[in-house]
């Protein structure tokens, strides 16, 4: 009988190589958005302060019947194309950045002092360089996410932006993107290597660790980071709102004078529960793809 040789994933060497990683980044991060689309587009209708009283929902199920029943459960993967495009390059960018950085930064070096430290710098610079590729994307998707959104192509969408708001209107929330990504990523990659190493010390071949720590420290990073994300999407769509304040929204600064004087401290944990809903299954299964592919591509 043939017997396969079963891959060691935690037996690679830490650092895999820039192709590798990259390579299983952008599959991780495609496989990752696709999976959950539908609860984020949920949360995005659920943090715009919406003018029809059809767009305003009390829950994550309240919004997914009603969203079914009246548009159709297409309406929840609108806009999914703009991830898919967007997620490979800018997750292979990611996972690439921080193993780089991680290396040069001693990251991988066996029982180092400065190893938490080492992750953090390297998640906040992988965040940096992969935010500058997918913001315009991840406009683009939540512009067709918006109730009675008017698009049906990102590519129309795309160009429909950049006729009527210029190119600043692809990189308005990015600011806004980097304050919330920057520290979330920080947090979950520092989270999951931390977790990672507690609940199993040896380093041996255990996919169901890479998905416990990898949907904790998406829990974690998400919830902490819901503020900024109520603001981004505020600045995103802006385009698309009925409301003059809205439309003229310039930063950070405003989306959050808005949201507080709108709706309270309240309003700026609208769609946390979709958020944490996203980020748990969705940064297992990308940790659990990342892992895999890292050891299938350089096996």
């Amino acid at each position: 009988m043939e017997v396969i040789e079963e891959i060691e994933y935690e037996g690679l060497s830490p650092n895999a190589g820039l192709g590798v990683n990259m390579m299983a980044g952008a599959l991780a991060g495609i496989t990752e958005h696709a999976v959950m689309y539908p609860v984020d587009s949920i949360k995005t209708r659920m943090q715009v302060f919406a003018t029809s009283p059809a767009a305003v929902y009390t829950g994550v199920g309240n919004a997914f019947a009603r969203i079914s029943s009246t548009e159709g459960m297409r309406a929840l993967w609108r806009g999914v194309s703009s991830v898919i495009m967007g997620a490979g390059p800018a997750h292979a960018v990611h996972f690439g950045a921080y193993e780089l950085v991680k290396e040069f930064a001693g990251g991988n070096v066996e029982g180092a002092n400065n190893q938490w430290i080492a992750t953090s710098l390297a998640g906040a610079a992988a965040t940096i360089a992969s935010d500058a590729l997918m913001n315009p994307f991840d406009v683009i998707k939540q512009r067709m996410q918006m109730h009675q959104s008017e698009f049906r192509s990102a590519v129309v969408c795309a160009r429909t932006v950049y006729h009527n708001e210029g190119l600043a209107a692809f990189y308005v929330s990015y600011p806004t993107t980097l304050t919330m990504t920057v520290p979330f990523t920080a947090v979950q990659f520092t989270v999951y290597e931390q977790l990672k190493t507690l609940l199993n010390p040896s380093g041996s071949y255990a996919p169901g660790i890479h998905m416990i720590a990898g949907g904790l420290s998406g829990a974690v990073a998400g919830a902490v980071t819901t503020p900024l994300d109520v603001a981004k999407t505020i600045l995103q769509t802006r385009g698309t709102s009925q409301d003059p304040e809205i439309r003229h929204v310039r930063g950070l600064a405003d989306a959050a004078r808005i949201i507080w004087t709108r709706d309270g401290l309240r309003g700026f944990m609208r769609g946390l529960t979709p958020r944490v809903l996203t980020f748990m299954p969705s940064n297992a299964l990308c940790w659990l793809s990342y892992e895999f592919f890292k050891a299938a591509i350089r096996d």
